[in-house]
């Protein structure tokens, strides 16, 4: 009976309670785009614009409204930014998306130095599971629900923008207004995740669940399947190993989704060796 109790004695807190809903909000929309971002190629794209709402956050500080908006419309400006250089130069996207948010990413640290903004650097950067409200839970949850809308009724169309490009302009698609929808869906859950997982953390999520499942299968459906439960377990996990070894969730998270990738790659690396050397 005892070791039910010390088992059960995280849920028995509201701040772990917050911490499970914040942390599933947050897995389900970043494993989502994790499988599109992977496939793409836009890994680093999720980086430029998770730097990139720094600016935005003390802006939105000093002005008074909410850090998510500021966030967000600092997080589109670079998206934007980035498409804009791209179709009006002959230079490659990872070189712009380098200079845009490293360019955003300073600016937001020269405004935290020389304004006395009040905000915490390092929930900023690496966010703050165990300190949320109710509030924000609902934010990050509507959040969620409306990358997962999205996704559900546009995911054939983003697969195939995703897969061939050529292919998709060819039959009537709108291609450029599913690059800025995937764009605004990842500025949103970047957003959303914000202030769980922070700014630097939030990019693990955005790419290590998709590279695991693409790992595991090459069916676009199984991938955004297994990159959805691999998330949601390893959150949740994360938050509660957390508790017993008193590291910080997020952190923990991650780690667990790092040795989960490296399992797999050996696995996968060792058997593919294995049905080579049967075949030859």
């Amino acid at each position: 009976m005892d070791i039910l109790n010390i088992l059960a004695e995280p849920f028995t807190y509201t701040f772990m309670q917050q911490a499970f809903f914040i942390v599933l909000c947050v897995s389900v929309p970043t494993s989502l785009l994790s499988c599109f971002l992977v496939l793409k190629g836009w890994s680093l794209m999720g980086d430029a614009i998770s730097h990139s709402v720094l600016p935005g956050i003390v802006l939105a500080y000093l002005l008074g409204f909410s850090y998510a908006i500021g966030a967000f419309m600092a997080a589109m400006i670079c998206a934007f930014l980035i498409g804009f250089i791209k179709d009006n130069s002959r230079l490659k996207e990872d070189t712009i998306m380098g200079v845009v948010f490293s360019s955003m990413f300073a600016l937001g640290i020269v405004l935290m130095t020389k304004i006395q903004s009040g905000i915490h650097l390092d929930h900023i950067l690496f966010g703050d599971v165990l300190g949320l409200s109710w509030s924000d839970i609902k934010e990050s949850a509507g959040i969620a629900l409306i990358v997962a809308i999205c996704i559900f009724f546009k995911g054939k169309d983003l697969m195939l923008f995703v897969f061939d490009n050529n292919h998709a302009k060819a039959i009537g698609l709108n291609v450029g207004f599913l690059q800025y929808g995937i764009l605004i869906l990842l500025s949103l859950t970047i957003v959303g995740a914000l202030k769980a997982v922070g700014m630097i953390l939030v990019i693990a999520l955005l790419i290590t669940p998709g590279a695991i499942a693409h790992l595991v299968t090459n069916q676009f459906k199984n991938m955004i399947w297994v990159s959805l439960a691999t998330s949601v377990t390893m959150s949740f996990l994360g938050v509660y190993v957390s508790f017993y070894i008193n590291s910080a969730p997020a952190p923990t998270i991650i780690m667990l989704l790092t040795v989960t990738f490296i399992i797999v790659f050996f696995y996968k690396s060792r058997r593919v060796k294995k049905i080579t050397s049967l075949s030859s």
